[in-house]
């Protein structure tokens, strides 16, 4: 199963330019596509577009092809390509329901409009509260939550939701180093269960740890793709606003102090 751009563009209503221009993009079984650039390179926008949520909902001009396992989805209603692409934001306050009084009842809310059976949408439930470490929280208010931990419940709620594909627009954005790790372990079990997954991330190390391959943006535009390493390694990333990896910050330091060898790399890995 494959998400498939083909010289994608789009423009917000009223914007005097594109906010993104020729997207090829594919998003196979799998894959996780890291998405990095500058502020105001396209980044959300393009998660806007791949869920459909643009033009859809936000209206605005698309042009191209978008295609989900071959069929094109131009005709496609919102709900219909919400239940085959789930999407996060950034931001926990767009992404809970604001009527669940429980993390619990939060977490199920999304299968349960699946009209999934009783039982697995509890068995769900609790996977995904397990997987981020939350499931002491399943009885508290995600209303009187901190940040972090609403946005660790909206990633719970997306995998209970068991997507083909799924779009994460920095879903580490408020959570700290072990939040962060929280959820790109659930990212990479994901992947391993066969979801293809974009996600858009100003945090290069966890690219580096999750990605397959990465994309990096510039004015909307792909300036740059390939495999992670060799994308994040590049010496190009920061004239493309986008901060250079720990371990490659770190080997360019060893490298100007004249240190480096075999337990340089040792010590990165």
């Amino acid at each position: 199963m494959t998400v498939s751009l083909r010289s994608v563009g789009y423009r917000y209503a009223g914007a005097s330019r594109p906010s993104l221009l020729d997207i090829d993009l594919d998003l196979r079984d799998g894959e996780v596509v890291g998405v990095a650039g500058a502020s105001e390179s396209g980044k959300t926008t393009l998660a806007l577009v791949v869920s459909g949520i643009a033009p859809r909902t936000i209206g605005g001009q698309i042009r191209g092809k978008i295609l989900l396992d071959q069929a094109d989805v131009d005709d496609w209603p919102m709900h219909r390509l919400s239940e085959r692409i789930g999407i996060g934001f950034q931001n926990p306050a767009t992404q809970l329901s604001q009527v669940a009084g429980t993390v619990f009842e939060e977490v199920a809310f999304g299968p349960m409009n699946l009209a999934i059976p009783r039982d697995e949408v509890i068995d769900r439930t609790w996977h995904a509260l397990e997987a981020l470490a939350i499931d002491a929280l399943s009885e508290r208010d995600p209303r009187h939550l901190s940040g972090g931990q609403q946005q660790l419940v909206a990633v719970a709620g997306l995998l209970a939701m068991r997507p083909e594909h799924l779009v994460l627009d920095e879903p580490t954005a408020q959570l700290d180093p072990a939040g962060t790790r929280l959820v790109a372990d659930a990212i990479a079990a994901l992947a391993a269960d066969g979801v293809s997954i974009l996600v858009t991330e100003q945090k290069t190390d966890l690219l580096a740890r999750i990605a397959t391959s990465v994309v990096i943006l510039e004015a909307g535009r792909i300036a740059m793709r390939g495999r992670t390493g060799d994308v994040l390694d590049d010496p190009r990333l920061e004239e493309l606003g986008v901060a250079e990896t720990s371990a490659g910050r770190l080997r360019r330091l060893a490298s100007a102090a004249g240190v480096g060898g075999a337990r340089l790399e040792a010590a990165l890995r």
